[in-house]
């Protein structure tokens, strides 16, 4: 029986990642965990505990008494917030890999390891549009430079100590059941509540810049597969480009005014804008879809009607 770990577990990718990680493993197979209370749908549907992934003794320990088999490594510091504190930033993400990659060499039982990547690994040298699976990576954000090393360090211990960790290199995740923590793509998620709580939305971007996306469902499905997927179908243990549709704000503002006429938006970029004008407007991820024949499911239509729909529901629940 596999036994998994999710660390990060109360986070956005985490907290929808559990849940569809017990609909295949059983929920008694898949542990939750974070530094903070998770969502009520991961506290009771399944084991959860307070983990700190910077204790490595209790980290070990934790793995060892449990029998996990998989890791999903999921807790880091992102973009925006992570320029505030560069080098409390730059530990937590780089120390808590380091004891992720440790205990995966050490335990016999963990077989696979899942650590996401970003697009923060490119710079302002990569291509712009369509930026390949390898290319010029020169990230200027802590975030990023820490997602470059880390990408570094799995293929390192895949080729020195044969550890099986696989990756994707996230583009911006728009979900409505976990408000975003720090990001630079949050503009995503926030303009959808704003527009159905408020009915307007002040941007931090400028209207035109465009970033690679992905509907969280999509981004759940392709990280299932890539660990579903046999040892010898892995080509790469860095980390896959992977992505849904690239979007601008004001591409995202005109397609709410299907549902809300009125929606009307405003901009005053700030210290983020500077650190999406380094991204690409969108990634070749050929390699992902090859390896597993996944495609993404959502387009911007489906996304904001997806979105809409359900912040409504959670709206008149309250």
């Amino acid at each position: 029986m596999e036994n998994i770990l999710i660390i990060g577990a109360a986070g956005q990718i985490g907290s929808e990642l559990t849940l569809e990680l017990r609909k295949i493993y059983g929920n008694g197979h898949v542990y939750a965990t974070d530094i903070k209370e998770a969502d009520r749908d991961v506290r009771e549907s399944g084991p959860f505990q307070l983990l700190d992934v910077m204790d490595d003794k209790h980290l070990i320990h934790f793995v060892i008494r449990h029998k996990i088999t998989q890791i999903y490594h999921l807790a880091a510091v992102l973009s925006g917030n992570a320029e505030k504190l560069p080098n409390a930033a730059w530990h937590i993400n780089m120390d808590s890999l380091m004891n992720i990659l440790e205990v995966a060499k050490l335990v016999e039982d963990v077989k696979k390891v899942f650590w996401p990547s970003s697009i923060a690994v490119f710079g302002p040298t990569t291509p712009k549009k369509l930026a390949p699976q390898v290319t010029t990576m020169e990230p200027v954000t802590v975030y990023g430079i820490s997602k470059l090393a880390g990408e570094r360090w799995c293929e390192y211990f895949f080729r020195r100590y044969n550890v099986d960790i696989r990756s994707l290199r996230y583009p911006g995740l728009v979900s409505f059941k976990t408000e975003p923590g720090g990001g630079t793509t949050d503009w995503a998620v926030e303009i959808y509540f704003d527009a159905v709580r408020k009915g307007s939305y002040l941007c931090f971007l400028n209207e035109d810049t465009k970033l690679p996306m992905m509907f969280m469902a999509d981004a759940i499905r392709a990280t299932i597969n890539l660990m579903e997927l046999e040892r010898s179908e892995i080509s790469l243990h860095s980390a896959y480009n992977i992505s849904g549709p690239s979007l601008s704000p004001s591409e995202v503002a005109e397609d709410i005014r299907r549902h809300i006429p009125d929606f009307s938006i405003s901009y005053h970029p700030d210290f983020r804008q500077a650190i999406a004008e380094t991204w690409p407007e969108s990634v070749d991820d050929s390699l992902a879809r090859s390896h597993d024949h996944w495609k993404p499911t959502y387009d911007l239509t489906k996304i904001t009607d997806t979105m809409i729909g359900e912040i409504r529901k959670m709206t008149e629940n309250k």
